[in-house]
């Protein structure tokens, strides 16, 4: 397994995090970037109302114009997702999807807050009696239960894999499991039944889910289902450190993209509206500069001791 040790780990690679990533590397501090950027709410999207546009814009070109730049003043980029986020004596420990593991003194969370529904009868009705979408947050309300997760991707990888250590069974299912050899070797031998090909049509029950109707007709009995689409999501992620965000899943921050947690700064759509480039930009350069100076002083603080 890698190791990795950085000043700064920035999670998420869209325009907030390149930003950040580009004014955190030109104050000399060492950066990760963790995150996919075809991820991003920009890369299928199209820009003509940025500053310095002349004209319509794809939007994986300006994020992978903005990454060249950030690399060239030092960041490094992981394409991979974060599925495991704590909290350490000098500052926070990440592992990736890959089994990467990073140390850093400081964080910028820079991921969307957008949940993907699976739009199915049921879903919308038992949502909070059954229906969760935050492994993380939910999985002891189903100890010694039988669970169904649903999603391809490393949140639905490590949500099985979370919720095997607490439940009685774990069902996966995913219309085609897109995982790293090291996420999907251990989700096979974990004892997670994986039912690959196949997508759930329903979510049956009256007052809480009894069960879920897959599209091969067959139906499976269970006490929840966690709803895990794409990556890790922010959520997850924050409260696995203590930082809750607000009841439209939105972080709090301070003029300097600061959160109530010392070292952790956030930037981009997890802060709010409007959910604009321009927006998450700006932010992102904030947050970059805030980390950086966060991260310095801590540094001469370990000097004069």
């Amino acid at each position: 397994m890698a190791q990795r040790d950085t000043d700064i780990l920035i999670i998420g690679s869209g325009p907030a995090g390149i930003q950040a990533a580009i004014h955190a590397s030109r104050r000399k501090v060492r950066v990760i970037v963790a995150g996919r950027v075809e991820r991003s709410a920009l890369a299928k999207a199209h820009v003509e109302n940025l500053f310095g546009l002349s004209e319509k814009v794809d939007g994986m070109t300006l994020l992978s114009a903005g990454r060249r730049l950030a690399e060239r003043f030092g960041a490094v980029f992981l394409d991979g997702d974060v599925i495991h986020l704590e909290k350490t004596g000098t500052g926070f420990l990440a592992r990736l999807e890959e089994g990467t593991s990073i140390t850093a003194r400081a964080l910028i969370f820079a991921l969307g807050v957008k949940r993907k529904g699976l739009k199915v009868k049921g879903e919308d009705r038992l949502t909070g009696r059954g229906v969760s979408y935050c492994a993380d947050c939910d999985a002891n309300f189903f100890r010694n239960k039988v669970v169904v997760v649903v999603g391809d991707e490393s949140a639905a990888g490590s949500a099985a894999l979370l919720l095997k250590k607490v439940a009685h069974e774990v069902h996966l299912i995913s219309k085609g499991l897109s995982l790293s050899q090291a996420l999907l070797t251990e989700l096979k031998t974990s004892g997670v039944r994986i039912h690959e090909g196949r997508s759930i049509t329903e979510i049956v029950g009256e007052s809480r889910v009894e069960s879920v109707t897959l599209d091969s007709g067959e139906s499976i009995k269970t006490d929840g289902v966690f709803i895990e689409l794409g990556s890790k999501g922010s959520i997850e992620l924050c409260t696995s450190i203590d930082l809750i965000p607000d009841p439209e899943g939105y972080i709090r921050v301070d003029r300097k993209m600061a959160t109530d947690i010392p070292g952790v700064f956030a930037c981009g759509d997890i802060t709010g509206g409007p959910l604009q480039a321009a927006k998450a930009i700006g932010e992102g350069c904030i947050a970059g500069l805030s980390a950086a100076e966060y991260v310095k002083s801590l540094s001469s603080g370990e000097n004069a001791g």
